[in-house]
């Protein structure tokens, strides 16, 4: 069975938090529900859970509007022209500069990860 996360879940992944009180901000993907019929969770008991294939929707609207700078209608004629299926061979599309931004991240993590075990470990030779 997939697994499914809650709203508080992926506002934190997704680090979308309130800077002051730091407490997840699920008000701004209700927002994104009511704007863009691609995100649709499973209700359950009247709580909001969201599948994997969701989240990677959530992700992109995401890096659309705030690391692009796009507007909502701009997202919307994104998502709707399916750009993420026709940009594939173009290493200038959206969907490229989407890929870059998870590799840096994800070797940012990589990176931090290999620092801390160098840092931990004496050296032996």
């Amino acid at each position: 069975m997939e697994k499914l996360l809650t709203i508080s879940q992926v506002s934190k992944l997704l680090k979308i938090i309130n800077i002051k009180t730091k407490k997840p901000s699920n008000h701004i993907l209700r927002y994104w529900e009511k704007e863009f019929k691609q995100i649709k969770p499973v209700i359950i008991r009247n709580r909001r859970y969201y599948s994997e294939k969701q989240i990677n929707i959530i992700k992109l609207i995401k890096f659309l509007l705030k690391d692009k700078g796009m507007t909502i209608n701009g997202v919307k004629n994104v998502l709707k022209s399916k750009i993420n299926t026709l940009d594939v061979d173009n290493s200038f599309s959206l969907k490229a500069d989407y890929h870059k931004k998870v590799i840096k991240q994800k070797s940012k993590i990589i990176l931090e990860k290999i620092k801390k075990l160098k840092n931990g470990k004496k050296n032996t030779y």
